[in-house]
């Protein structure tokens, strides 16, 4: 339970449905002075929760996963924005603190299953004698929260519940109120997983220092972004720009490369310009970031990425590609992206994925899912 609506309606669902519900809140964060804490502060997240549990007279339980989560979301954040990747803390935070180490906290107690507050479903069917088990979207499109699952194994979809997977948010917020939650009219919670909302710049300054670097702008008309490679070219087609100081003009300064994202428009504070400037690269080691005028520039639009073989992840194993194979899906490169078509190829070196369209702000260390209808099949890590 983390203090917020869905939670509380799940937990309520569950003990309608005749299941034995306990209340469990994870404390993942010590250190408020990074927190914009008026925004999400854990402490009333955590009374909001006992006031549901008490209403619901289910018992409760706060559990303090601080060291864990500095270890495995935040060492692993501040490890990946160093190396001028983008991590998702979301879809982190799922495959390592609540479905591994909350869940193996929840057994120890005697539980059976985990059930969370995610806007996704599930299902199985018996094949060759197991039990798969498929993710699904959630009924809600607004709201289908099954990217962040993405990194899920068989294992631990097992011991999963997803009660409000079915439902709409109004109909969620609607079931609080008639109930008399606390939590009814409760804003959503933005920001990370059970933290709060993060001033990402001061969260990352605790480690990573400010370090004052060049802004370079790069024309449209670049011939870095002129590619006449083959269709099956799969390694040049996912290649990142080979950008260059001296392909531009410096426009400004910045504070550090390894505060900025690709297709980053906020917080670069450069204006006089005809049209938006959109971050299209970093290098955290020369210290650069290279800017795009316009949101059509070139340097933003790539038409495959790639995943290596470490990073590639299957929530259905038995779907797997073999070296060699490809198979047509649907795929999302970031949360409430609508579904692409595009081709998945298995090679050697890892999956490539190439995209019916051009895709928009590809960002290394993101994630991307895909997808059979509305089933979530596997995910892996944007190199």
């Amino acid at each position: 339970m983390s203090g917020g609506v869905d939670s509380s309606v799940t937990a309520y669902l569950l003990k309608e449905q005749g299941y034995e519900v306990i209340g469990m809140f994870m404390k993942n964060w010590h250190d408020d002075t990074v927190t914009i804490s008026n925004e999400c502060p854990w402490l009333d997240d955590s009374n909001d929760a006992m006031i549901v549990a008490q209403h619901l007279g289910i018992p409760f339980q706060a559990i303090d996963l601080s060291k864990e989560y500095k270890e495995r979301i935040v060492d692993y954040m501040f490890a990946e924005y160093q190396a001028g990747r983008t991590p998702n803390p979301d879809v982190l935070c799922n495959r390592e603190i609540k479905f591994d180490i909350f869940l193996q906290a929840a057994l120890k107690l005697g539980a059976e299953y985990v059930a969370t507050g995610h806007y996704a479903r599930k299902d199985s069917f018996e094949k060759d004698g197991k039990t798969v088990y498929r993710l699904l979207s959630g009924k809600d499109p607004n709201k289908d929260q099954s990217y962040f699952l993405c990194q899920l194994t068989q294992e631990q979809l097992s011991k999963a519940l997803f009660p409000i997977g079915e439902l709409l948010k109004p109909e969620v917020r609607a079931i609080a109120k008639k109930i008399d939650l606390v939590t009814a009219d409760k804003k959503d919670s933005q920001g990370l997983c059970f933290v709060g909302k993060v001033h990402l710049p001061d969260f990352l300054q605790q480690r990573l220092q400010p370090k004052t670097g060049k802004v370079i702008e790069i024309d449209a008309a670049a011939s870095v972004f002129k590619n006449g490679y083959a269709a099956d070219d799969l390694r040049a087609l996912s290649a990142h720009y080979e950008l260059a100081p001296e392909q531009g003009e410096v426009i400004g300064e910045h504070k550090g490369a390894h505060y900025y994202t690709i297709g980053q428009r906020k917080g670069l504070n450069l204006g006089g310009f005809e049209k938006p400037l959109f971050v299209i690269g970093t290098d955290t080691e020369k210290n650069v970031i290279y800017t795009g005028m316009g949101e059509d520039h070139p340097g933003l639009y790539r038409k495959a990425l790639f995943i290596p073989n470490s990073d590639e992840h299957w929530v259905r194993k038995d779907l797997a590609l073999a070296v060699g194979e490809s198979k047509d899906y649907l795929t999302r490169i970031r949360y409430r992206q609508p579904l692409m078509g595009c081709t998945l190829h298995k090679r050697e070196e890892g999956l490539y994925i190439t995209f019916e369209k051009p895709q928009k702000s590809i960002t290394p260390g993101q994630f991307a899912a895909w997808y059979e209808g509305e089933e979530l099949v596997g995910s892996g890590v944007i190199s």
